[in-house]
């Protein structure tokens, strides 16, 4: 495996070394998380230690080496696998709130479908994944954050209900806008993956609370096994193997399995050891290497520079604009605005399709990273909103 310190100036590494360098690049991640209190999410600092060591910095990392495209991969699907498995469908509160989310999708997809033409128009390139990016949230960034600021309340619940219905839709949407003139193959490939994600959540439902499989995973657990672990990997990569043989997208094999995990409800342990798994190495690798294939340098250009300024407005104001027309605080639409799968779903595979260019993706990325700010803005925003309304509840009392 080989690097390049610039160009011109070959640095060799060992296979294990690259891998090194990318486990130290990944604590980046954390390290910034600490020193901002939770203001950054440590996706962003593992995204820029990636810039740091790609093609926009250094030069060190070879992303098209096979092994390394191989990890990519696997870590890309985990990344998927987590995010489904993040959506809360056996919180009664949420489902009772689904009719004002999906409401709230309705509201925003026009929205986005408008501000994806104007970036179009102003600074070039596909208009429907501008749109699913625009009008797409992530569960595994907002409700982590709701999380921390202890937020509560139907305004909340409207707004899970809002980002969970946006995630999924946005997520099963994106792969069919990558390559518009093989979306019905696409579409056709999608429907197979999906309805092997159907029948795996059948299957795996029946079998849940055999006896046999009771026993068998109690033996796992005392002896150590993993068993679920063991189960739920080998779906993923089976999935993952079958989506790339029909031409769809890793990413449906993934969050497929995610639900599944999340509507039968697996056990905590699962979630500690996907936990581990993914976010101790898979994901912070998967993170590392997609920074690494952006060429921020390529921002540049006026037309690139004026994109992300516009993807970033529009992922804000269409959030906004939605929670004023349900309602809701501005604030909940700020809160709403988070956005990292998709968007990182949407660079993964439109330079591999060659659909964007790294210009398109670089800006794509630093609207990413605008929404988590755009994020935390709003859940400090209803933090101090909701203690004021409790100091003003005591005090009357």
């Amino acid at each position: 495996m080989r690097a390049r310190l610039h160009p011109g100036i070959p640095v060799r590494l060992t296979d294990l070394g690259v891998i090194a360098l990318i486990c130290a690049a990944g604590l980046l991640g954390p390290a910034l998380s600490l020193a901002t209190r939770g203001l950054v999410p440590a996706v962003v600092g593992q995204l820029l230690a990636g810039v740091v060591l790609g093609q926009t910095g250094f030069g060190v990392l070879d992303t098209d080496d096979a092994g390394l495209q191989l990890l990519y991969t696997l870590g890309f699907a985990t990344l998927m696998f987590t995010v489904g498995m993040h959506i809360p469908l056996h919180d009664p509160r949420v489902r009772s709130s689904l009719r004002r989310g999906m409401l709230a999708l309705g509201v925003a997809a026009p929205l986005a479908l408008a501000a994806a033409a104007g970036a179009h128009l102003a600074g070039g390139g596909p208009t429907l994944i501008y749109a699913v990016v625009v009008v797409s949230s992530s569960a595994a960034v907002a409700l982590p954050v709701m999380a921390e600021n202890r937020l509560h309340g139907q305004t909340i619940l409207t707004s899970i209900a809002w980002i969970t219905i946006a995630d999924v839709v946005a997520t099963v949407a994106l792969p069919l806008t990558i390559n518009p003139a093989r979306a019905g193959h696409a579409a056709l490939g999608a429907l197979l993956v999906a309805a092997l994600v159907a029948l795996v959540f059948v299957v795996a439902r029946h079998l849940h609370r055999k006896p046999l499989v009771k026993h068998i995973r109690k033996e796992g657990k005392r002896r150590e096994w993993a068993i679920d672990l063991r189960l739920a990997l080998t779906v993923l990569v089976t999935l993952s193997f079958v989506a790339q043989q029909v031409g769809a997208s890793v990413l449906i094999a993934g969050f497929g399995t995610g639900l599944v995990v999340a509507a039968i409800g697996g056990p905590k342990r699962l979630s500690r050891e996907v936990l581990g798994l993914g976010q101790g190495f898979l994901v912070p690798l998967f993170f590392v290497l997609l920074g690494a294939q952006l060429n921020l340098r390529e921002l540049s250009g006026g037309d690139d520079v004026l994109l992300a300024f516009l993807l970033s407005a529009a992922a804000i104001a269409v959030h906004c604009l939605t929670a004023v027309a349900l309602r809701l605080p501005a604030a909940a639409g700020l809160l709403a605005s988070a956005q990292i799968g998709v968007p990182a779903a949407a660079i993964a595979l439109g330079l591999a399709a060659g659909t964007l260019t790294q210009g398109q993706a670089s800006a794509i990325f630093c609207a990413a990273l605008v929404s988590i700010g755009a994020c935390s803005a709003g859940a400090a925003i209803l933090s101090r909103a909701q203690v004021s309304a409790s100091v003003g509840v005591a005090s009357g009392a």
